[in-house]
């Protein structure tokens, strides 16, 4: 084996490893000049080159004779937001190069770029064999990271749960939705990216030296894994959104039948207060006045008995 070669040129923001006949080229945070520069120096189709400054493009796999073109999402988390994202990593891999262009927020992906420089030890490892064996590793590692973020909705699952059963947390309803967005926004990042993994696996490809349906069928597994898990997060989230709801409303129901009670106890001293209070009847010093005590009384029993009849007919009652 040949001794490893690592270089790097700054004024493009391309990071090179050479180990063997293997070469892994890194573009962190890639602009118009470094997809110019693999235009000039590989064979990639001028599509494939704008997909991968494209911040929108649905995960995918291409195929051509020289070489395979992909690009897949994995999750982020965003601590202000609260909320998942999807970050974007595009791979070229052909039979003695990988190529990858990301953002530099999948640490795993920065992670495992940095050891292969530092390590001869993690370059025997992880380019010491294909340039399929290193995809393999890259996307193995990039899969795995997505596991903390999975166990991490556990965690505020159980603690909205166990808000939801206590007393006097209002802002129950606002975790609810927050942590309802982040599962959503998460099986959005996942169906189309098991799509791809599942694609990877049951093809054949021409460049894929290692067999894609035990490696590549590993990962598919592994994205499977999660989308199931994040569907049954799902269920459990709108379960507790339920029993919150008739939670709330239970607590409401007491209160208002506490107030009721109340309102029909204050009900008949009100209406004795009232009559009592009228500037008529035998009470006042000028003497009863009948007529009108009378037309008052009639004009509140009409009353009573049209709201009544009204609330029958709108079968309130």
């Amino acid at each position: 084996m040949t001794t490893s070669a690592i270089k790097k040129e700054k004024e493009l923001n391309i990071e090179t490893i050479t180990h063997g006949k293997l070469t892994w080229i890194n573009f962190e945070k890639p602009t118009a000049m470094e997809t110019e520069y693999l235009s000039k120096h590989y064979p990639f189709h001028p599509l494939d080159l704008d997909d991968c400054l494209s911040r929108i493009q649905r995960p995918k796999i291409d195929k051509y004779e020289a070489y395979l073109f992909m690009v897949l999402h994995f999750p982020v988390y965003n601590k202000k937001s609260r909320v998942t994202t999807a970050s974007q990593v595009s791979i070229f891999i052909g039979e003695d190069y990988l190529i990858t262009l990301h953002t530099g927020a999948l640490k795993p992906l920065a992670k495992l770029f940095v050891d292969c420089q530092a390590n001869e030890k993690a370059r025997n490892e992880y380019m010491g064999r294909s340039s399929s064996l290193l995809l393999y590793l890259i996307l193995d590692r990039l899969i795995s990271y997505c596991f903390p973020i999975l166990y991490k909705i556990v965690d505020n699952i159980e603690h909205v749960e166990d808000d939801i059963f206590a007393e006097g947390k209002r802002e129950t309803v606002k975790e609810l939705s927050i942590l309802r967005r982040d599962i959503i926004a998460f099986r959005r990042i996942m169906k189309p990216q098991t799509e791809a993994f599942e694609l990877l696996e049951s093809e054949d490809w021409p460049v894929i030296k290692v067999d894609p349906e035990v490696y590549f069928g590993d990962i598919a597994d592994h994205a499977r894994k999660i989308q199931d898990t994040l569907d049954d997060y799902k269920d459990v989230v709108e379960g507790l959104n339920d029993t919150n709801n008739t939670l709330y409303s239970f607590r409401t129901n007491q209160v208002i039948r506490v107030l009721t009670i109340i309102s029909t106890i204050m009900l008949p001293l009100a209406l004795i207060a009232g009559i009592l209070g009228m500037n008529i009847w035998p009470f006042t010093t000028g003497g009863p006045d009948w007529p009108t005590f009378l037309g008052i009384m009639f004009a509140m029993l009409g009353i009573t008995a049209g709201m009544l009849v009204l609330f029958r007919r709108k079968r309130w009652i």
